[in-house]
C-alpha cells in the first residue's frame, strides 16, 4: 500500500511513508483535526472541524469500520475504470492549455445536505460517520453526478492542530445551519493596531498519528491514505481584512481612512507570509498538483509541478499552485483595487509554481491589473463578468473558469431549456479558449438531488454536439 506522507517520530524512528517532517509536540489539548475530523451535523458551509477530546481518543468501532471498508471499496471499483483514467488525462492536458474539449467540475458546497443526509448514514459514531460522508460523496460523484471529477482511490487526512488568533477576535452573531451571520469586527482605529500579533501553528502529531493509523488499518489494499491540510484557501487578503475592520468600513476606508487600510492589509500579508515561511520550513506543505481542488474551481492535476526535486529539498511554494481573489472589492475601482489590495497579494503569487486568480468578483473591468499576476494559468469568469471581453483578453493563454449562476439549480425543477441556452451561448462566445465549467456556490439544490444530475447531463450534451 502506498501512504503519501511520512513522518519520523522522535526516538522511536517509526516511519510511514516519505518526506521528512521535524516533530514538534504541542501541548495543547483542544486541536483542530481537518477534513475528515468527528462530524456532528449536516453542515458543508466550510470544511467540518472537530475539537479532540481532551484524552485525545479517538476511536472507530468494528461495526462503523465495516461499513466504511464497504464504502471504500465502491470507490475503489469505480477509480479502476478506465474513464476514470480518462478524466485524469483531460485535466493533464487542459491545465497545460492544450486544445482539449471543455471540462466540466461540480461541487455543490451546501447542497450536499440534500444529497447526503442524516438519515442515510449507518456509521454511529462521530468521527466514522464523519468519514462516511467523505466516502459517500465520492461515490455519489463518480456514480450519479457523472462530471469529470476523476474518482480515485484516496482517503485524506489533516493534521490535528491549533492556530493561534491575531491578538483580536471578531463576535459573531447568527449562522448557525449554514445561515447568515453578522459579526462585530475587532479593529475600529488605528490604536487597536497595537493589539495584532502573528498567529502560529502548533502541531499534535500523536493524535493526528493515531487517526492516520486507524484509516491505514480500515483502508488497507483498498485506499491509499495521505495526510494533505488546507492550510488556507486564497490569499485574497480582503476576507481576511473585513474580519478585522468590517466589510462597510472596508469599502468607506478606501476614501475615508486610507493610512489604517493599508496598515491592516500591510499586516495581514506579512502574517501569511510568516505562515507560509513557517509551513515550509516545518516540512508542513502538501502537493496539489493532483486531485486537488485549486483555485475557485477545477482540479490541480500539472506535470509542471513540482519544479524541483522534493525528495531533496522538501515541498516548496513554488511546487504549488497559488490562488489570489478578491470577492469582498468587486465594485471597487481598478486603480482602489492596484493601490490597496493587489499590491498586497503580489508578494504571495510571486511564491508559487501556477496561479489562479479570481472568484464570484468580475475581472473584465481589472483584468490589466490581474494579467500582471506572475505564473497566471487559471482566471475565473464569474456570472457577473463580461463573458465577451474576458474571451477575447484569456483567449488560450489562461483557462476560462467559467461559473454559471447557481441560483438556477435552487429551485425544486430546473428550467432545462433556460440552462441548455446559456451553455450553449458560452460554448459559442469561448470558441479557441481553454474553458472549464464549475458549478459552485450552492447554498440549496430545491430540495432536489437531481437538479445536479441533470444540469451535468445538459452541459456535457451540448459539449458533446461540438466536440464529439
Amino acid at each position: 500500500m502506498r501512504i503519501e506522507v511520512l513522518i519520523i517520530w522522535p526516538n522511536t524512528k517509526t516511519v510511514l511513508g516519505h518526506i521528512q517532517y521535524t516533530i514538534v509536540m504541542s501541548g495543547g489539548s483542544q486541536m483542530v483535526l481537518n477534513a475528515t475530523g468527528v462530524w456532528t451535523e449536516v453542515n458543508y458551509g466550510d470544511a467540518p472541524k472537530y475539537v479532540a477530546p481532551k484524552n485525545n481518543e479517538i476511536v472507530i468501532e468494528k461495526k462503523d469500520r465495516e461499513i466504511l471498508k464497504k464504502l471504500a471499496l465502491k470507490i475503489l471499483n469505480i477509480a479502476q475504470k478506465d474513464i476514470e483514467k480518462e478524466k485524469k488525462d483531460l485535466w493533464y492536458a487542459h491545465n497545460s492549455l492544450k486544445d482539449v474539449r471543455p471540462l466540466i467540475l461540480t461541487d455543490v458546497e451546501n447542497g450536499w445536505n440534500e444529497i447526503i443526509t442524516e438519515r442515510d448514514l449507518e456509521c454511529s459514531g462521530s468521527l466514522a460517520r464523519r468519514w462516511e460522508v467523505v466516502l459517500r460523496k465520492e461515490i455519489f460523484w463518480g456514480n450519479s453526478i457523472k462530471d469529470d471529477k476523476p474518482v480515485e482511490p484516496i482517503f485524506e487526512l489533516g493534521y490535528t492542530y491549533k492556530e493561534s488568533s491575531l491578538g483580536v477576535s471578531e463576535e459573531y452573531h447568527g449562522g448557525k445551519s449554514g445561515g447568515s451571520y453578522t459579526w462585530s469586527a475587532p479593529i475600529k482605529n488605528l490604536d487597536d493596531l497595537s493589539k495584532l500579533h502573528f498567529s502560529n501553528i502548533k502541531i499534535d502529531y500523536k493524535t493526528t498519528l493515531h487517526a492516520f493509523s486507524i484509516a491505514n488499518d480500515i483502508f488497507k489494499d483498498i485506499l491509499n491514505v495521505r495526510i494533505r491540510n488546507p492550510w488556507w484557501w486564497s490569499w485574497g487578503l480582503t476576507y481576511d481584512a473585513v474580519k478585522l475592520i468590517g466589510l462597510q468600513n472596508l469599502l468607506i476606508y478606501f476614501y475615508d481612512n486610507p493610512e489604517l487600510l493599508h496598515k491592516v492589509m500591510k499586516f495581514i500579508r506579512d502574517n501569511g507570509l510568516n505562515k507560509l515561511d513557517f509551513l515550509e520550513k516545518s516540512h508542513l506543505l502538501s502537493l496539489n498538483n493532483n486531485s486537488s481542488y485549486v483555485g475557485s474551481g477545477g482540479t490541480g492535476y500539472s506535470r509542471e509541478l513540482p519544479k524541483e526535486d522534493i525528495f531533496t529539498s522538501g515541498i516548496k511554494t513554488g511546487d504549488l499552485w497559488g490562488f489570489c481573489e478578491s470577492q469582498e472589492t468587486g465594485q471597487v475601482s481598478p486603480q482602489m483595487f492596484e493601490e490597496f489590495v493587489f499590491q498586497y497579494q503580489l508578494p504571495f503569487l510571486k511564491r508559487f509554481g501556477l496561479n489562479c486568480y479570481g472568484c464570484c468578483e468580475p475581472l473584465d473591468k481589472r483584468w490589466h491589473i490581474v494579467k500582471k499576476a506572475p505564473n497566471l494559468r487559471r482566471v475565473s469568469v464569474s456570472a457577473w463578468a463580461d463573458p465577451i471581453k474576458m474571451a477575447e483578453f484569456l483567449a488560450n493563454k489562461y483557462v476560462y473558469s467559467y461559473k454559471p449562476n447557481p441560483a438556477e439549480l435552487a429551485v425544486p425543477d430546473i428550467n432545462e431549456d433556460s440552462i441548455r441556452s446559456k451553455i450553449k451561448n458560452i460554448l459559442n462566445i469561448t470558441k479557441g479558449c481553454v474553458l472549464e465549467i464549475i458549478m459552485k456556490d450552492n447554498h440549496t439544490l430545491g430540495k432536489n438531488p437531481k437538479n445536479i444530475i441533470n444540469w451535468t447531463r445538459i452541459v456535457r450534451e451540448e459539449i458533446n454536439k461540438l466536440y464529439s
